[in-house]
């Protein structure tokens, strides 16, 4: 094996050998998505004609051979002998790299074509291009083999082929005032793969596309491959607007906004100077902007953006220039008008963007793209200009004293003011979402009492009001089998708190945290650590109240353990009796547990003749009570009675909750009027 590297293992391509050398580089594939690049590199040079104004017609004709042939209406491509080369005009822009009209000679102003390339490397991709000139006085063409000039001695890329330089081609008389160029190419098969083809649903999409780019142009989309020929036709004087309005998905809230400017800029350019040396000089070039926008009832962002009259979907400077524009604008109106307070955060991007449909075109010479794909603009003063023309116009809409334009930019901040909200609680709920997770698989709370078995089938979990309560059911319970879990006063009202809300509050944390089955959408019954549930509140109103949050939790975050059958209501007694000498056989002590049961109790023992010591004991709460009568009364599975809270309860629960204390005022007034005549007066302690 000979490892010598020198000079005579170096190629140099010449001219358009590189192009079939390296296809890649110039039209980014060889499959399908790179024909169409070839094909659109030959309509955008007839497009640019219409940019310069020359051009109001391109027609675009997909023949049944393979070819492609497009034709416009514009000046032609000059026919006339190139000084440099002794060429023709059409055989050096078709033959040499980096020839043609677009590198600031004056012959156009914006263009889609920038780097001289386009028409030479789809003829070097070709096995056959016919460009035929029509320039008065006469029609004249010329024919390329692979790139090479010559003649053809028939139809279609496999006619014999004889290399000749120069126009061979004439055809009849042009009239004066008429004119344009016809260009027809057959793809190399042996450069492009075998399945790649010219798309007509591609081509219509573009080619609709262009047509609200530059407003008056018509575009003629031709497929004679099939049975049957299919023409569509395109042409829209209203421009970006009306592309704005056929792009929008939604209805609309504003109406479509033209956001139009200009302004100049400094770049430094090479230039050949009078002794034909390229120096560096700065020159003042001047961009235009044009955008419409407008906003709609969706939640979808619909953008797109063009050079000239080449789309730019992966952006650029001048999207960037936009974005910053309408974000920093939004921000400063919304501030001005109080839809932002003080402490509010900034609305961002995707904020303001939120429904929006827009169009973002910039036109300016010889702008700098990234490759020759012309994906992302990458000339960086578009960005300045495209924000300064942009906040100006926006703020004119936005701060508007125009009734209509009031009204709508009322609307579009407002829109843009909840989107921040969304977002912002979307954020909050993953981090409580976080939060939660790690809440659930931590360490229980110290202050549990629990108890020794594991059977969650037999556990019974005491949710208990108040520390005092909790030293006396201690002794009362049977530790076996039953825990208890303290909390102290009222909990969070969760109707109307958020998820956030509730696992900040401590009470509830503890709770989901010591049934151990999660919350929301991660609850899982199976993985509960107790068989019931037990609410004990003391016997007067402020349990009734805690007993009513509890089931609001429970209804709200576990509504499983409800659906189960599995959460039940202590039932303390309000009274006890003692009997002054009881009989043998006969309890001591009597319990009740409403005023009701209370005066039907002593009827009948007064009817019996058993007398007991006044005044009878009225429980103020469980603490009073002494472990041997809260374990024969609340807890001894052998005495006590439960309260089986239902969905339905709890449901109720909830809906008082939200009567009450909910954000809805006109619900609650009505019931306090109502309740207002059933109050009786002589009772009130006024």
């Amino acid at each position: 094996m000979d490892n010598t590297y020198n000079a005579a293992h170096l190629l140099v391509l010449e001219g358009l050998e590189a192009v079939r050398k390296r296809p890649g580089m110039y039209i980014g594939s060889t499959d399908t998505r790179g024909l169409m690049h070839c094909l659109w590199e030959i309509i955008d040079n007839g497009v640019d004609e219409a940019l310069a104004g020359s051009a109001h017609r391109v027609e675009v004709t997909l023949h049944a051979d393979g070819s492609a042939e497009v034709h416009d209406d514009g000046r032609g491509i000059p026919t006339d002998k190139e000084p440099k080369t002794g060429l023709p005009g059409v055989e050096v822009v078709a033959t040499k790299l980096h020839a043609g009209g677009k590198f600031g000679g004056g012959s156009y102003v914006a263009t889609g074509g920038l780097h001289g390339v386009g028409l030479s490397v789809v003829n070097a991709l070709s096995a056959r291009m016919d460009i035929d000139v029509e320039r008065s006085p006469a029609r004249q063409g010329i024919s390329f083999r692979h790139g090479t000039p010559g003649v053809f001695d028939g139809e279609g890329p496999d006619a014999s082929f004889e290399p000749r330089s120069g126009l061979t081609r004439k055809g009849g008389r042009v009239a004066k005032g008429k004119s344009g160029t016809r260009v027809r190419f057959w793809p190399d098969r042996r450069i492009f793969t075998k399945d790649a083809q010219f798309e007509f649903d591609g081509l219509i999409g573009r080619a609709r596309q262009t047509s609200f780019i530059v407003p008056g142009l018509e575009l003629v989309i031709r497929d004679l491959r099939g049975d049957v020929p299919v023409e569509e036709k395109f042409r829209h004087d209203g421009g970006i607007a009306e592309f704005t309005d056929f792009l929008a998905p939604d209805e609309a809230v504003t109406d479509i906004l033209r956001l139009q400017g200009s302004d100049t800029f400094t770049e430094t350019v090479p230039l050949l100077d009078d002794k034909g040396h390229m120096t560096p000089q700065e020159v003042v070039r001047e961009l235009f902007v044009d955008v419409a926008v407008r906003w709609g009832t969706g939640y979808d962002t619909t953008t797109r953006s063009f050079v000239n009259v080449i789309a730019t979907p992966k952006g650029g400077t001048h999207v960037s220039g936009f974005e910053q524009a309408m974000t920093r604008t939004f921000n400063d109106a919304m501030k001005a008008a109080k839809v932002l307070k003080v402490n509010d955060d900034d609305v961002i991007k995707d904020d303001v963007l939120e429904g929006l449909t827009g169009v973002v075109t910039v036109r300016l010479a010889e702008p700098q793209f990234e490759g020759q794909t012309k994906e992302i603009l990458g000339t960086p003063a578009a960005r300045t200009v495209v924000r300064k023309v942009v906040s100006a116009e926006l703020k004119k809409f936005l701060t508007s004293t125009k009734r209509t334009e009031k009204a709508q930019a009322k609307l579009v901040m407002e829109k843009v003011a909840g989107a921040a909200k969304t977002r912002i609680a979307a954020r909050t709920h993953k981090e409580t979402q976080r939060r939660k997770n790690a809440l659930e698989s931590s360490a229980l709370p110290s202050k549990l009492a629990d108890c020794r078995a594991n059977d969650n089938e037999r556990t019974e979990l005491f949710i208990v009001e108040g520390d005092s309560a909790l030293g006396t059911a201690k002794l009362a319970r049977n530790s076996e089998f039953q825990a208890l879990l303290p909390i102290r006063g009222k909990i969070l009202n969760v109707q109307k708190a958020s998820v956030g809300d509730m696992l900040k509050n401590a009470e509830c944390a503890s709770i989901i945290q010591v049934v151990g089955a999660g919350s929301g959408r991660t609850f899982d019954l199976e993985a509960r650590r107790y068989g019931r549930i037990i609410f004990m509140a003391d016997a007067d109103s402020d349990g009734a109240h805690i007993r009513c949050l509890l089931a609001t939790l429970f209804y709200k975050y576990m509504p499983e353990l409800l659906q189960e059958g599995r959460v039940y209501s202590a039932v303390p007694p309000l009274h006890r009796i003692e009997i002054s000498n009881p009989k043998k056989g006969q309890e001591k002590y009597v319990y009740t547990y409403s005023d009701d049961e209370l005066q039907r109790k002593l009827a009948e023992l007064k009817k019996k003749n058993v007398r007991w010591k006044d005044p009878v004991q009225r429980y103020k709460g469980l603490g009073e009570m002494d472990a041997d009568q809260l374990a024969e009364t609340t807890m001894d599975p052998r005495h006590r009675t439960l309260r089986r809270i239902t969905v339905d309860d709890a449901d109720a629960a909830a809906n008082v909750f939200e009567l009450l204390m909910g954000s809805d005022v006109a619900p609650r007034k009505e019931f306090i009027v109502q309740g207002a005549y059933e109050v009786d007066v002589e009772a009130l302690d006024a």
